[in-house]
């Protein structure tokens, strides 16, 4: 099963697309163990380049366990964005329960030096027939 995230359009002219897909040949529902793999889409909108520095996810499960990831850019990468550049990557996560969120934000520098954050509004993470 796939979702789409909703874009996150904010005032730093980076967008950000998420999609979502259930591995269920990674997963063991029996051990509570669900896996999700997650691609984003990172635009830049603007008029100003700029480099991906950091990513900070906040994971929560249905049960309310929630993990923190933080470092380096993404996927080993710090990728540069002209504008009307984008960068695509793949990952993934691993959750106790059929369902939960994602969200977090990004840490980017202009060529000129200037640090922003771009947030990343909650996505749903979700097996097959866990919603109706």
């Amino acid at each position: 099963m796939t979702t789409d995230a909703t874009i996150e359009r904010n005032d730093t002219n980076i967008e950000v697309d998420v999609d979502t897909l259930y591995v269920e040949s990674e997963s063991d529902p029996t051990r509570n163990r669900f896996v999700f793999a997650y691609t984003v889409t990172i635009r830049n909108v603007g008029d100003t380049p700029a480099r991906l520095l950091t990513r900070h996810w906040v994971i929560r499960d249905a049960n309310g366990k929630v993990q923190e990831v933080q470092g380096d850019g993404v996927v080993g990468e710090q990728p540069h964005m002209k504008p009307g550049e984008g960068f695509q990557y793949t990952s993934g996560t691993m959750l106790e329960t059929s369902m939960g969120t994602m969200g977090g934000s990004y840490v980017l520098v202009t060529d000129d030096g200037d640090e922003f954050n771009a947030p990343i509004a909650d996505f749903l993470l979700s097996a097959p027939r866990t919603l109706h």
